[in-house]
């Protein structure tokens, strides 16, 4: 040991400014800036982030071993109070002016949404519900939140808050038995990484929400860049060095200094070592779609791309050290924190846009960022009030946290009144969805906005989880008869459970369920976003119902129905129809074919939230998709299947538009399914059509 109690063996590692480092985060945020303004030609551009993990994962490490190097520790308040300074600041900015925007701009059910979103960022842990919420099937389909790129800053303060822990323990043990902290932090780095690696392409495979969104599915990333901070001592680099620990501005990196410059041979291969980690990085912007299973093996691409351009200079170092390139790189956490509220926001209000206009959104985005930067991020982390005591920015820090907090709770107190509103106003031309009628001005809304979000039918449970292959035996009525209807399909077949529960009770009969949603009944193999790859499960599950229904006694009737949007290729889809509908004819019940309802493509609940039930109306020609099985059916080309259409008591055949409410009942939950509610009201009609078509035996 030295004069100061540090082992020799610990190398040195000095200060150094690494401008190459600040010029590859501008190349992180504007691939993520044109892949969220959807620029051809850059469907991979969401690698940024992952970009961004490697540097995080560099500058952090290092600056912690250049501490352990300097002093045989470090502070964890210390380490903690420079992230407080430098990431809740800006970050609590952007939320505030988020929580603002969504009050001004959004109907209030929305900005339900985003006060509970706000909470989530705030606290660091938005991944999380970012992941429930894309992976619960029964979750309605919204608008994507302004703040969904919160989930990377979440990821990144959980793996530190957990890494910086370990990693002093490991120097303490190191430091009381007079050894060099290093090896065990090389096979802690490892380790670690190696498991995250596993983990995020097992999960990768089971549900790509999960492994996209989540920090243990992540952590690999910033454990390459631990890696990375750790060669540096021993790389040939003359350029290392480390410095200030940052987030989204300046960039700094570890090295051992300026020493003997490497033999010629030396320089030509990390010459060649640095370009082709800058081209894996260019290829994986412009190659990875989002179609691609993300994180994957794919992942190491980009990652393993970027340690090599740290790592080894290149003529893409001086590329990236240049001055404009650099500027970006300062505005580059700013800017990132500010383009995608920006851009949801304005589409919320305008529509969707063209990517010339998102593009042009997301550059104006750059205007706060730039004011963020000098008024904000910059002064309250070079202050050198703040900076002199670590409580100081960790008061800082919490501050930052508690305004948005308080903001979001007031958002959500003004979101009372819009959703749960009951009233709306009717124009009296739309009819009563079973009896005919008129509604009446200022008839009561049912279910409230808010209600329609959870107004599932009472089977929901029997709607297998994404991975399932089988479903239970998921019988109502009377489980005891020998008499039962058999509801077959996704969860357009599962929002129609009123209707053959209605049936079933007033009969006496069975009724049984067979549901998975994102499954289409014909057989077509559809890729699932919540996957990221083939819906192999919806596949193995359609061949098992279809089996088990076979080998049961013969229903007294089949409902099927599913989702019409699955395929735009008619003759695909009329063969696929042919694979399912054959099995099922040879059961020998009556099957019928329930028309898929109109598709908002917009969160009704939202919408009527915020206004007159007749600015909530959608086109009906986008509404209404092309059915060929029902054009079939109709012309009788399809024996021994029957047809029941309930669209025009949804939506007029004269009219250009189609209603969110008739009468006062909400008909959709979400942009695509209707209310239980509704489901409930059509029950009886629905019954009595199947009764004129001799199909199931009259009830007095």
């Amino acid at each position: 040991m030295d004069s100061r109690g540090v082992p020799a063996v610990i190398p040195r590692y000095r200060l150094g400014f690494r401008p190459d480092i600040e010029g590859l985060r501008a190349v992180a945020v504007l691939a993520v800036l044109a892949f969220h303004a959807t620029v051809p030609g850059m469907a991979g551009g969401f690698v940024g982030v992952d970009v961004f993990f490697v540097i995080s994962g560099f500058l952090i490490t290092g600056l912690l071993l250049r501490d352990v190097s300097a002093t045989g520790r470090f502070s964890l308040a210390e380490f903690y109070a420079r992230r407080a300074r430098r990431i809740l600041p800006a970050a609590g900015v952007v939320l505030l002016a988020t929580t603002a925007g969504a009050w001004l701009m959004l109907p209030p059910l929305r900005g339900g949404d985003i006060a509970a979103d706000v909470v989530t960022a705030a606290l660091y842990i938005a991944n999380w519900r970012f992941v429930a919420g894309q992976t619960d099937y029964l979750a309605a389909e919204r608008d994507p939140s302004p703040l969904l790129h919160y989930w990377s800053l979440a990821v990144e303060e959980q793996f530190y808050l957990l890494w910086a822990p370990l990693l002093l323990v490991l120097v303490l043990l190191a430091r009381r038995l007079g050894r060099s902290p290093f090896p065990a932090i090389a096979v802690a780095i490892v380790t670690l990484t190696g498991l995250s690696f596993a983990l995020s392409l097992w999960w990768t495979g089971v549900s790509a929400p999960l492994a996209y969104l989540s920090s243990p599915s992540r952590a690999w990333q910033f454990g390459v860049g631990a890696l990375v901070a750790l060669l540096m001592p021993y790389s040939s680099r003359p350029d290392g060095g480390e410095g200030r620990p940052d987030a989204g501005g300046s960039s700094d990196g570890t090295g051992q200094g300026r020493g003997r410059r490497p033999r010629f041979a030396v320089r030509v291969a990390q010459g060649a070592l640095g370009l082709l980690g800058a081209a894996a990085v260019v290829w994986s912007i412009v190659r990875i779609g989002p179609s691609t299973p993300y994180p994957g093996t794919i992942a190491l691409v980009p990652t393993l791309g970027t340690a090599a351009v740290i790592l080894f200079r290149s003529p893409v170092s001086a590329a990236l050290s240049s001055a404009p390139v650099r500027a970006i790189g300062r505005l580059s956490f700013s800017w990132y924190l500010w383009h995608w509220p920006v851009l949801v926001l304005a589409e919320a209000v305008l529509g969707a846009q063209p990517w010339p206009v998102r593009l042009a959104l997301v550059l104006g985005s750059a205007l706060p960022a730039v004011l963020t930067l000098k008024l904000v991020e910059r002064p309250l982390r070079l202050s050198a009030v703040v900076s002199a005591l670590p409580r100081r920015g960790l008061a800082l820090g919490t501050s930052a946290m508690a305004v948005p907090l308080a903001a979001a709770l007031l958002l959500n107190g003004g979101v009372v009144h819009g959703a749960t509103a009951t009233r709306a106003t009717v124009t009296g031309t739309a009819t009563d969805t079973a009896t005919g009628t008129a509604g009446a001005p200022g008839t009561a809304l049912r279910p409230t906005p808010a209600e329609a979000r959870t107004d599932f039918p009472r089977s929901a449970g029997c709607e297998i989880e994404l991975t399932a292959t089988t479903s239970p035996p998921c019988l109502f009525g009377n489980p005891a008869s020998k008499d039962r209807i058999v509801l077959i399909g996704d969860s357009h077949a599962g929002q129609w459970f009123a209707v053959a529960e209605r049936i079933a009770v007033r009969r006496g009969w069975a009724l049984e369920v067979l549901t998975k949603p994102g499954c289409p009944l014909p057989r077509l193999t559809v890729v699932d976003p919540r996957l990221g790859r083939e819906y192999r499960e919806c596949d193995t599950w359609r061949e098992h119902a279809l089996k088990r229904l076979a080998a049961q006694a013969p229903p007294r009737l089949v409902l099927v129905a599913s989702l019409n949007a699955y395929s735009s290729d008619r003759a695909a889809l009329t063969r696929a129809w042919d694979a399912t509908l054959t099995p099922l004819s040879r059961l020998g019940a009556p099957l019928v074919y329930l028309r898929d309802t109109p598709l908002p493509g917009k969160d009704v609940p939202a919408c009527l939230s915020g206004g007159p039930v007749a600015d909530c109306a959608f086109p009906r020609r986008a509404a209404l998709r092309p059915d060929p099985l029902a054009e079939q059916v109709r012309a009788g080309e399809r024996p021994g299947v029957r047809l029941l259409d309930v669209v025009p008591l949804l939506c007029r055949e004269t009219a250009d538009t189609c209603p969110a409410a008739l009468d006062g009942v909400v008909l959709y939950r979400d942009d695509a399914h209707i209310t239980n509610t509704l489901a409930v009201r059509l029950a009886p009609r629905m019954e009595q059509d199947l009764e004129d078509l001799d199909l199931i035996p009259t009830v007095l």
